[in-house]
């Protein structure tokens, strides 16, 4: 529903430029296709009173997340979602060493995730990248999804995989957890990027019930059942999540990174380094 729902989105903001291209000059069209970009930097902007103490970022590094989520937002939200979700599918190869299960955020689909797959793919690590629905549900309704996708790889692998969560995508996981943990022997390994684990005040603007469970300190998220082992990372230049603390789970390993947005959280190298070392730890013989 969220390709569908961004391509209708992008279409029309297309149609919208060209209008005001065509009636007020291509210039102003060109600046009508922009707007985000604006939009994103009053964003930025305001986490300098947002974030306060050590997580305030500075106004090079909010210039420097801004840039890049612009052209990040554009590359996932205008190409990859609405065009390109089913571009790389599921991975099971036979033998594969690891495994990891990727789980997008709100608005999101599996296509937010293509980057990835590929290295993943060549690297032959089996993955699975459900898209999360209903796209403005309960979070609680995606648990399903992912303990179907956390049963395939372990078929596979003969061991949990590494679970690797984007934004709401982290908060699925605990609520996954929640209703499954009890019929999994050990607690999976947990990547989260910039997850709003103890809500976000940005969730007001959101629709939806996720929306509303993912508010700045909701009964429902402060609700959720911890998972273990965790490392959450995240950043002072986050335009979603806020207050940037808010992205660490109590007892995790939290890792800091500066100048990226939200988005650009999914290609900071400490992000891929540290799945690639969860993977090798997780590397085992298929059970027979």
């Amino acid at each position: 529903m969220n390709g569908t729902l961004q391509r209708i989105w992008m279409l029309l903001r297309l149609a919208v430029a060209l209008w005001v291209g065509w009636r007020f000059g291509w210039g102003w069209g060109l600046l009508t296709l922009g707007l985000h970009a604006a939009v994103l930097a009053l964003g930025f902007a305001r986490l300098r009173w947002v974030n306060r103490g050590a997580a305030r970022p500075g106004w090079g590094q909010l210039f420097s997340a801004w840039w890049r989520e612009v052209l990040d937002s554009e590359r996932v939200m205008s190409w990859r979602q609405p065009w390109r979700e089913g571009a790389e599918p599921d991975f099971l190869p036979a033998g594969a060493p690891a495994a990891v299960l990727l789980v997008h955020g709100f608005t999101c689909n599996r296509g937010f995730w293509n980057g990835w797959m590929k290295r993943l793919r060549a690297q032959g690590v089996a993955f699975v990248a459900p898209s999360l629905e209903p796209a403005f549900g309960s979070i609680d309704a995606y648990a399903d999804q992912v303990e179907a996708g956390v049963r395939r790889l372990q078929a596979l692998t003969g061991r949990p995989p590494v679970l690797c969560a984007h934004s709401m995508g982290g908060l699925a996981v605990r609520a996954w957890w929640r209703k499954f943990g009890a019929a999994h022997a050990a607690p999976p390994r947990v990547i989260t990027l910039g997850s709003p684990h103890g809500g976000t005040r940005m969730a007001l603007l959101g629709l939806g019930a996720n929306a509303r469970q993912m508010r700045l300190g909701s009964p429902w998220v402060t609700g959720l059942a911890a998972v273990a082992d965790v490392d959450c990372f995240w950043t002072p230049c986050d335009q979603i999540v806020n207050p940037a603390e808010t992205a660490i789970l109590p007892g995790s390993r939290a890792h800091r990174v500066d100048g990226l947005g939200h988005m650009g959280l999914l290609r900071a190298p400490a992000v891929w380094q540290c799945l690639q070392e969860a993977l090798a730890s997780a590397s085992t013989p298929r059970r027979i």
